[in-house]
């Protein structure tokens, strides 16, 4: 009978914290992405520095370029906070989204059925079918049919679409996964492997760099993948902003302006 003093204190508590509930969303409640970037001052920004184009960094001079570089300043003086740039990869995407190391990813994340179970996107921004490099002394790759056959080997980089889409797509070659996209193309040159697969802009990057690659492309469509910015699920207030962000970059040419300084403008969706 001591505790029956205590029961109209702890009744009005309840009642309190139920009227929060009720006047507050569970998942606004829980996650305000956009009020803690404005609180602190800063977006963070998963980049991938090995993506020609999108977001490169220059092994000479540690120089960071791109059109996903360059969209991620743009955020950042949209929403009026400094941009804090955090490396990372398409290997780890899931792991530094969920854990919660970045605020969005913006490296042209390919919108593929995996990733939309455990992450949201904005409005695709750049789109692009599926490449093949080879070396120009590889005489058993000469067309886009050459590939699916019997004893070739095709290589792709662990955690991109290229792993997902070759996986359910090849039915006579071997595919081997790599950790890392240079050790896919040490693989190629070696001449371990006959072909690895990518995009447009990072098989522009191989014609631009290295003497010995040649560009496979496909005959008619192969696999057109749309490109986004990638952020944590669950925050309406978060994702809304990002696609407001997208659609004026679209609209004002900021987009298109950076897709013409890189020459990739067959990658660009138009409003």
């Amino acid at each position: 009978m001591q505790y029956d003093r205590f029961w109209p204190l702890t009744g009005l508590m309840l009642m309190l914290v139920w009227g929060l509930l009720l006047i507050v969303p569970p998942t606004q409640a829980q996650s305000d992405r956009l009020a803690r970037i404005q609180a602190r001052g800063q977006v963070r920004v998963c980049i991938w520095p090995e993506y020609y184009g999108i977001t490169y960094r220059d092994p000479r001079t540690q120089r960071l370029s791109g059109i996903d570089y360059e969209m991620a300043q743009a955020l950042g003086a949209d929403l009026g906070v400094e941009v804090r740039l955090i490396d990372s990869s398409f290997a780890h995407l899931f792991e530094d989204i969920e854990q919660d190391r970045c605020d969005v990813a913006m490296f042209a994340v390919g919108i593929i059925p995996e990733r939309e179970e455990r992450l949201g996107f904005t409005e695709p921004h750049l789109a692009s079918d599926i490449f093949a490099v080879t070396t120009k002394a590889n005489r058993r790759i000469n067309t886009w049919d050459d590939i699916d056959r019997a004893s070739v080997v095709v290589a792709v980089a662990k955690g991109t679409l290229h792993e997902s889409v070759m996986r359910r797509r090849l039915k006579h070659a071997k595919l081997k996964v790599f950790d890392t996209p240079f050790a896919r193309s040490q693989e190629v040159r070696s001449g371990r492997a006959d072909v690895f697969m990518t995009d447009y802009s990072y098989g522009k990057k191989m014609l631009d760099t290295f003497d010995w690659a040649r560009l496979i492309a496909p005959e008619g469509e192969f696999h057109i993948t749309r490109y986004a910015y990638a952020f944590k699920l669950g925050d309406a207030r978060w994702q809304a902003r990002m696609n407001a962000f997208v659609q004026a970059i679209k609209a004002d040419g900021r987009l298109a302006a950076a897709t013409k300084r890189y020459e990739l403008e067959p990658l660009l969706i138009t409003p």
